[in-house]
């Protein structure tokens, strides 16, 4: 399938179709051994078997979508780890081999997250740097062959827009999300139906909610108030139950049948894409699509 045909295709089953996404790269990769403070962007160069690995056990477990392992790819992201001059390598890369995984049978998704800064006058970052930040991310991934982005697990909406302005610009499509608390808002206030409104404005076809603080059970209301803001197609990707602290550290408690008991209502309400974030598995995947392609 060339790649005209497959932005056809994904076109087509955004709108009128239902799209299963994979789970959390980060947990697939930390339970092969990777430790923290080092960059997991740097395994699509230095062990790009591992990242191959997390790809192929989601495309066992039925996986439509993989998403690039870029979560924290951005130039801004990557200088945490003294790798911002290597931006644009690590996420051609990560395409390529999400692609090389893909074939023909499934979609890419170019994973973008936020910059863990702040916008000015909020932070010292300027808005002008996140935006050349966003772009370069972009243009890299779509060298690499991505078929869409997914904007996700941003709180801040300012940033969130950049991002999404940046993604559309290159004529592909772009899902959007936001991490969501129990309360119904992201951390700075922004409620699912301000969400749906501005990030639609900024270039999103498809919008929802990823991660936050949230169980799956609860980010079916939040799913829900997209519905009543927008007639967009929508996004849902909970993490694996509430996360809790432990002395091991974070944890996710919610196995892959409790997970996928909330699959079916995002379904319901118009999701499009229902995959996983933080602490998902290629088995919780598998039992979301089962529950919703079975």
């Amino acid at each position: 399938m060339t790649r005209a045909q497959r932005a056809a295709v994904l076109r087509e089953r955004l709108q009128r179709g239902l799209l299963i996404c994979d789970g959390a790269m980060g947990t697939s990769l930390h339970a092969g051994g990777h430790s923290a403070g080092e960059s997991l962007e740097l395994y699509n160069v230095e062990r790009p078997g591992a990242v191959r690995a997390a790809h192929r056990g989601y495309l066992e477990a039925d996986a439509d979508i993989l998403e690039t392992n870029t979560f924290q790819g951005s130039s801004l992201a990557l200088g945490r780890y003294g790798l911002a001059e290597r931006a644009a390598e690590l996420n051609r890369a990560a395409a390529i081999l999400a692609r090389e995984m893909a074939g023909d049978t499934a979609f890419v998704a170019g994973s973008i997250g936020p910059t863990g800064m702040l916008l000015e006058p909020y932070g010292e970052l300027p808005e002008s740097e996140a935006r050349i930040s966003f772009e370069q991310q972009v243009e890299a991934l779509a060298e690499g062959g991505v078929d869409l982005f997914i904007i996700e697990t941003f709180t801040a909406l300012e940033e969130a827009r950049l991002a999404v302005v940046a993604a559309a610009a290159t004529g592909l499509p772009v899902a959007a999300s936001m991490a969501f608390d129990p309360n119904g808002h992201t951390i700075f206030g922004i409620t699912p139906g301000q969400a749906a409104e501005s990030l639609a404005e900024a270039g999103a076809i498809v919008v929802g909610a990823n991660c936050g603080t949230i169980s799956p059970a609860e980010m079916v209301e939040i799913i829900r108030r997209f519905r009543e803001a927008t007639d967009l197609p929508l996004l849902a990707q909970p993490n694996a139950g509430r996360p809790k602290r432990t002395e091991a550290g974070t944890v996710f408690p919610e196995g892959p049948e409790e997970v996928a008991a909330s699959a079916p209502a995002f379904r319901d309400l118009g999701a499009s894409i229902i995959g996983g974030c933080c602490g998902t598995t290629p088995q919780h995947i598998a039992a979301i699509a089962a529950r919703l392609k079975g």
